[in-house]
Order: structure tokens, then sequence, then C-alpha cells
């Protein structure tokens, strides 16, 4: 009989209710005691959706008060020394401290998972003496057996993805570091056999990138040890996002069973297990339902898949579930209410997903009968989206298929740029700006709402956004920014805002995903071809323009980040989509240019979260994503400066994909690395302009003049004085005004003694 599994399930709730219980804890509105309940009961809620569903092994341990890998390295004591921690369960004030940073303390680096677009907390290991503080996969087993009787599936993070995910220590330090974490997983896993735990599931989606030799052979020590240890438990050891590396190697070793992902990496695995086999000794976790996409799977073809692995394994020791977690797509269509319907049929959110591997079960198991309905209808609805004219812009298609024909790129190169530039506008040593955003206050929240309901007109609300811009641009002056923004206080959000304005895209009411911590994002979907259609953000930079005599930058999301950071159509290549975007931001671009905005900020900040995982594929990426970029840009005159913005810290292995977007000025992160990033132009040179961002925007904290002026200071020993800008990490929508004010008079101030400094050597 097979069974089906889940990876992980959303952590947010239908109503984001996970998030407004963090944010009332945060805020001292929620009691400690009343806040555990909160999460308690929302947790307890995602297991019986799925016990309801009928889900056979169902993932305890997957739900977080924050993050999972923070909940790792926190279950294993590892502290940064920076925060009091006297040992024992780590205290929510220290959890939240790590995660967010205190008023003594900078919160640890937060950056994405894998190709994700979600984020965590990047462990610290230097200076650490780990213990096991409380077993968390164990209490969450207790809890869904006692309250639902449920039989839970622990989920836990493997060690080598754990030790090679996080940061402070050498990789000579790589075996001592094992020495110290396999104990306390054994431990661990000891106490979860005693229970009579009957499953455990692994993760190690490390093993889907490249490995070293010594990795794989410390992957053998780590599961050989697991297995001496508990050898009555059974362990799913788990791979996601791609095909595995070193499959021979990875199947050999003694676990129960070995999930594999047949989505994202169905190519590779499915090759591997044809050209090697799968053991016959062992389970194996098929993970034929998208974790991170949203489209109603294709029943028939999923069918195809299984009866092609069934040639290797056998229904009792095959398993049915997603390719990952959940925790990558909303929760449920069933609320969706105002899509087109031809679009809303031909969706699957998670709980739509769980019903998905059911029926794939049940259809194994019974031979497929009893599912001939739900196939038709699974056809009917796929097609008809297929054949609508959403799909079928012709006009677009022909025109995105001439222009990318082209190489784009700017009529002259940077360095005659450059001066073009510098005697238009006329800019001091290290010019100060901002990524774009200001606070999106409690009363900017309310009058889009009010708007959005009908309640004010498009011209009170214009009336209202304007009354914004004036106190922004007059508070930019008054701190001494050199180029302004205008604030964006019309956008929700950088992706949706343009998508809300371009064709081919539509929008879900609750489709909320988890980006990082409380942070959430609602992907718009790509289901059509994009189309440009009227000015999007020309009427708010042309007035802000007009009520300063300093630039004001003109401020659009990049096609690769729109897509990037958008459910996409699977019909057509991430290629065509980008292209298609890039037309359509071109056209937005020209209608700048022609209002008079000679700034133009184009921000690319999820280019590196589309990167493949497999460095084979990684130079064609950057290859159309750099295309795409250019020709979003290339048609501006020589006295406009492009702009663009980025949110990584690791920068050494694209620099020079960055260079050739020839973006007049980045700005990227590094304040939350703690400077790491400027390691790499030790290493590289860059010939552009560049503003490294010199405090860390997702902080509440207010950074101290003297932080700043030693990035600066270091900054600019590997980087050109002429060159460089000064700005914040990221946009500031989610600060509140008087951190943000007082942070950018710092900034200021760190400014101008940068400019005393190095004004007479430049």
């Amino acid at each position: 009989m097979i069974k089906s599994s889940v990876l992980g399930y959303p952590r947010i709730g239908e109503d984001r209710e996970w998030k407004r219980a963090l944010e009332a804890f945060w805020s001292g509105k929620l009691e400690e005691s009343e806040f555990h309940r909160e999460l308690q009961e929302i947790r307890l809620n995602h297991l019986r959706k799925q016990q309801e569903k009928g889900v056979d092994l169902i993932p305890v341990n997957d739900f977080s008060y924050y993050d999972h890998v923070l909940d790792t390295a926190t279950m294993f004591g590892i502290i940064p020394k920076r925060f009091s921690y006297e040992g024992g369960v780590v205290p929510l004030s220290v959890y939240y401290g790590i995660a967010r940073g205190t008023k003594d303390a900078a919160a640890s680096e937060m950056t994405k998972w894998f190709n994700t677009n979600y984020h965590y907390i990047v462990p610290e290991l230097e200076g650490v003496s780990p213990a096991l503080t409380e077993n968390k996969p164990l209490l969450a087993y207790r809890e869904a057996k006692e309250k639902l009787g449920i039989e839970g599936k622990p989920v836990i993070v493997g060690p080598l993805t754990f030790l090679k995910l996080s940061k402070g220590y050498s990789k000579s330090e790589t075996d001592s570091w094992l020495g110290k974490l396999l104990p306390l997983y054994v431990q661990l896993l000891q106490e979860l056999e005693a229970e009579g735990v009957q499953w455990v599931q692994i993760d190690e989606p490390i093993l889907v990138t490249k490995l070293s030799a010594d990795d794989v052979q410390h992957l053998k020590s780590i599961y050989e040890t697991f297995a001496a240890a508990v050898p009555n438990l059974n362990i799913m050891l788990q791979t996601y996002f791609e095909s595995v590396a070193y499959y021979k190697e990875i199947v050999s070793l003694p676990v129960t069973g070995i999930g594999l992902d047949f989505v994202h990496g169905f190519s590779g695995n499915i090759s591997s297990i044809k050209e090697v086999g799968f053991p016959s000794d062992k389970i194996l976790g098929a993970g034929i339902i998208d974790g991170r996409g949203i489209w109603k799977a294709s029943l028939r073809e999923k069918l195809k898949v299984i009866e092609a692995l069934s040639e290797f394994v056998t229904n009792d020791r095959l398993i049915v579930q997603s390719s990952c977690s959940l925790l990558h797509v909303p929760v449920t269509v069933r609320n969706e209410t105002k899509l087109l319907s031809e679009l809303r049929n031909a969706l699957a959110f998670a709980d739509e997903k769980l019903g998905e591997l059911v029926l794939l079960a049940k259809a194994v198991s019974s031979g497929g009968t009893g599912v001939t309905a739900e196939l038709e209808e699974c056809d009917r609805v796929l097609q008809a989206l297929e054949h609508s004219s959403e799909r079928n812009r012709k006009e677009i298609q022909h025109a995105v298929a001439d222009i990318s024909g082209q190489q784009p790129k700017r009529s002259v190169p940077f360095s005659e740029r450059h001066l073009a530039q510098q005697k238009r506008w006329q800019l001091p040593i290290f010019p100060t700006t901002t990524i774009g955003s200001f606070p999106q206050s409690a009363e900017v929240r309310k009058a889009r709402q009010l708007w959005r309901k009908g309640d004010w007109d498009n011209e009170q609300y214009a009336d209202f956004i304007r009354e914004q811009i004036d106190i922004w641009i007059k508070l930019q002056e008054e701190i001494g920014l050199d180029v302004l923004v205008h604030g964006e206080f019309e956008r929700t959000d950088m992706v949706e805002f343009f998508g809300e304005k371009l064709a081919g895209f539509a929008f879900t009411q609750f489709g909320w995903v988890q980006s990082y911590g409380s942070r959430c994002v609602k992907p718009p979907i790509i289901f059509g071809d994009v189309a440009f259609e009227e000015a999007m953000t020309v009427e708010e930079t042309k007035y802000a323009q007009s009520k300063t005599e300093r630039p004001v930058k003109g401020m659009l999301t990049g096609p690769i980040t729109i897509m990037n950071w958008s459910f996409v159509r699977e019909d057509i290549s991430r290629e065509q989509i980008a292209y298609q975007l890039a037309y359509a931001l071109r056209q937005e671009v020209e209608a700048l240019e022609e209002a008079g905005i000679g700034m133009i900020q184009v921000d690319e900040p999820a280019v590196r979260e589309g990167l493949p995982l497999k460095e084979e594929d990684q130079a064609n990426y950057l290859a159309w994503a750099v295309k795409a970029f250019r020709m979003t840009t290339c048609t501006v005159r020589d006295t406009t400066q492009i702009h663009t913005h980025m949110c990584y810290c690791e920068f050494h292995d694209m620099i020079d994909s960055i260079e050739e977007m020839d973006a007049d000025v980045i700005s990227i992160e590094t304040s939350r690395s703690h400077g790491e990033l400027i390691h790499s132009f030790e290493l590289n040179t860059y010939k552009l302009g560049i503003g490294l961002g010199v405090y860390d925007i997702h902080s509440p904290r207010i950074p101290r003049v003297e932080e700043m002026t030693s990035m600066i200071e270091r900054a600019l020993r590997v980087l050109d004085p002429k060159l460089f800008w000064i700005n914040p990490d990221c946009g500031l929508k989610t600060r509140g005004y008087q951190e943000t004010v007082e942070s950018l008079r710092n900034m200021v101030e760190a400014t101008q003694i940068a400019r005393a400094k190095h004004s007479l050597k430049v």
C-alpha cells in the first residue's frame, strides 16, 4: 500500500494569524504565556488539516517561532557571545535577539534558503560550546500524539547541512565541529527512539549542491553513527530543490529511506535511478508534487512518473510526497473568490496539494480505479488556462522575439557616461542616498485601505500621497541627503505594485508566504503574456522632482526580481518571461526619462535567488538575467544615470555578471554580514559606481556613527573613492519614523567625517 507524506506545512495560517501573534508579542501587547498558547493553537490547527485530508506521514517540528535553522542553533545552545545566555532552555528574549537584534547587540546575518525567497538566520559557531538545551522534535511529537492522536514524523535539519550553512569556523575545523554536534544529534535521536517514534525526517538539502570528497566522507560517518546509535528508528534522509550529487554514495548510506525531488530535480534523479538503480532494502520518498509552485499538478503526468519509478521500487517501498516543504506556497485556494475562474481552477496551494498527494496514493494503490473523474477534471482546467487569451498575446510574443534577438547595450562605455553624469549632477564625493522606500506608517496603510475599499476617490488618495512626498522630500533635504527618493508611499510591495499595472498578472487576496521572520509577502501570479499598458511611476516621481532642486531617483523593480518574486507560469521558459518583463519595463524607463527624470533605479535584489544550484547551469542563467536587465535600461541617454540595488552578501562568484549589467551605480548589502562582503573587493576589482550599505535596516536598532565610519573606511581601502556612494542596506519601508530619521542623520554625519578625511586625496 503506497503512503503519502508532506515535508513541512506553512507556519503563517490562512489569515497570517502567526504573524500577528509574533508582532503583538514583540510590541508588548501579548503576554508570553498567551503567546505560547496562541502559537500552539495555530500549530495544532495545521496538524488537524493534514490529519483530516488523510496524509499518512504528518511532519512535526516543522513549525517555528521564527526560523527552523535558528531553532536548530538554539536547540544546540549555539548562541553568539554578544547575547547574554547562561545555558539551559534559550529564553525568547535571546531567541528573538539573535533574529532581530537588541539595543546592545547586532542581529545575526540573514540569508536566503538555497534558491528560494525564504531567508534563514545564519548560525554563528565561533567561540561556542554546544549542548542540547531541549529536544524540540520530541516535544513536538508528544504534543501531536497527546492532543490529536497523530503519530508524527519529526523533522530535523541534518548535521552536514546545518554545519555547511553556519559561519565562524574554518574548513580545517569541520571534523572538530562534527565531533561536537554528532553526540547531541545522537542524544536527540535516542530520546526519540525511546519515545517510540517510528519515522524521523532528517533534511539534508546541501546534498543537491556541489560536494567535495571530504563532504561525502563526513556524510558517511554521520549516518553510520546514527545507524549504530538508533538501530530501531526509521530515518528518511531527505533532499530537495534539485537532484542529488553523488547519488550512488548517498543511496548506499545506512538509512531506511531516501527522499528525492522529482519536480525540480527530476531529470538528474530519474537518470541516476535508471543508471544505478535503487536499493531493494530502502524506501523511496518520491517528491512528486511541487512544494514551491502554485499550479495544479497534471495528475496523469504524475502517475506516469510513479509508473516509471515502479520499475525500480515496489509500491510498498514508495512514499508519494511533496518535493519540499509547503512553507514556500500559500495556505489555501479556498478563500480566493475574486480570481478569474480559468485561473483559480488551475491553482493548488498547500491544502490543495495535500489532496493531490492523497489522491495520487489512492490512484496507485487502487490501480487507477475510482479516480477517473478527478483526472478528467484536472485535464479540463489545465487546458482551459493554456488556451486562454491571456496566454496568447501574439503582438507581445513577436515584439519580444525581435528585441531578444539583439544584444542590448548603452551607446557609450561607463567611463564616458560617468564624466557626462558628473558634469550634469555636480555631486560631492561620497554621494548619499537611500534605496527607495520610507516608512509605511499606520496612517499610510489606513489611507490605502480607504482608497481600495472605495471610501476615498482617486483624487483624495493622490492628495494624501503628495502630502507624504512633501514631508519626506523636506526631511531628506534637512537630513542632508544628496540624491532623494519620493518614498514609494503608493506601493504596497515592490513587485505587486508593478504587477497590478501590467497585463498578464493576477493577485490573490490571501496568498501570503513567509519571507523571513514575520515578514510575509503575497507574490503576484504571472499567468499570461506580460504587456505594458500605461506609465506606472511617472506621476509620483515627477511630482517629487518638482519639490526639490536635488535629483530624485525614479524607482522600478527589475525584470528578474519581479519574476523571481512571483509565481510564474510553467508553459514557457523563465528566460522568455524575463524578456517579456524587460520589454514592458523598458517602456517605463523611457517614460521616466521623457518626464525629465535623469536618475533611474532598477532594483534587482533577487538576481541571486534565481541562481541554479547546479554550477553547470549557472552561467546560462546569469547570461540571460544580465541580458534582461540591459534590455530594460539600454535605451536611455548617456547623462541618465542607471542605478540598481541587490540584497545578498555573496558577491565574489558573480562580480563579472554584475559588472556586465553595466549599471552606473550599484548599491549592495554589507552591514548584516559584518563587512564580509568587502573581502570580495579585496580579491576583485569593481570599476563602476558602488554603494555598500552601511547599516542594517532589518533591525530596529539605531546604528552608531562610529559603526558606519568603520564600515566606510574599510570599504575605501579597496574601492575607488570617486565611485563610492553611501546608503543604507535596503529600503526603509518596515522601519519607524524616528529610527529612520536618526539612522539617516548618523549616516550623513559618518559621510561628513569621511569627506573631511578623504576629500584632499581625491
